[in-house]
């Protein structure tokens, strides 16, 4: 992911406000906490779905893109990159790009579209820098990248998982973050990097221009050197995994405990 790579200066976004889970303690007591055991009614009391349904009425106007207001659940799905820039590139000996970053998340973000519009879900797949983003709801967001396609070490391997901590709901976007991790992890056998998160994950453009109480997360599904065949060759295997991970939020799924590094940011 190189999320600020080629992003037009007039899109620029500036935090909500203060917040004290934006510091660096704040980031680790979050992520620390994320793989508390949750038990489906740990967190909500009545039916999740009613009270998520609150969230999902369309944005109006006439650019919206939304007409009227659908009885399903809605989720947002950006393809990292797509509309912007080409992301991280993998190159031959001779220079030539062989692999876009933008070209992996879509293929990705358009089959976790595609599982959750047949599980009966609204799913709107989103690019980098879509106009729809600004004041967007919905029951969840997410957001898929992928790292570098350079070689660091032996151990660029896995994926990175945060959420957004402007959010008006802590424990719902811890929620999100653990079940995206869990069910990811469980389902293509990657491990969790997270002592490569960065601040361009934690303070992802995104997060501070869709509505707060949206809950949301970026997710980088992958090193695209040392993952690459699985990228590429198993892009539903990976696409399962992000699915699995919103549903596991939507539908209040318990998460088992899990221990995690807490992360270091890099520069």
């Amino acid at each position: 992911m190189e999320s600020t790579k080629g992003r037009p200066a007039h899109r620029t976004r500036k935090p909500r406000g203060a917040n004290p889970f934006l510091s660096t303690l704040g980031v680790a007591i979050l992520i620390a906490t994320l793989f508390t055991a949750w038990t489906p009614n740990s967190l909500f009391a009545g039916n999740l779905e009613e009270q998520l349904r609150t969230l999902l009425t369309p944005q109006a106007g006439p650019n919206s893109g939304f007409t009227t207001p659908q009885p399903q659940l809605r989720i947002g799905i950006v393809a990292g990159h797509m509309g912007n820039d080409s992301g991280a590139v993998c190159t031959d000996e001779n220079g030539r790009i062989t692999l876009r970053e933008a070209d992996v998340n879509f293929e990705i973000a358009t089959l976790v579209q595609k599982s959750l519009a047949a599980r009966g879900y609204q799913v709107d797949l989103l690019n980098e820098f879509d106009t729809r983003l600004n004041g967007y709801r919905a029951v969840a967001l997410v957001s898929i990248h992928n790292d570098s396609c350079e070689y660091i070490n032996d151990q660029a391997t896995g994926f990175k998982v945060t959420a957004s901590l402007e959010t008006r709901d802590v424990n719902r976007a811890q929620r999100l973050t653990a079940c995206l991790a869990d069910r990811y992890q469980q389902i293509t056998g990657l491990t969790f990097h997270a002592n490569s998160i960065t601040e361009d994950m934690t303070k992802y453009h995104a997060f501070s221009e869709i509505d707060p109480n949206t809950i949301t997360a970026i997710i980088e599904t992958g090193f695209m050197n040392l993952d690459r065949q699985l990228l590429t060759e198993q892009p539903e295997r990976i696409a399962e995994g992000v699915t699995q991970g919103i549903l596991c939020f939507i539908n209040n799924e318990s998460v088992l405990p899990t221990a995690v590094p807490l992360p270091t940011f890099l520069p």
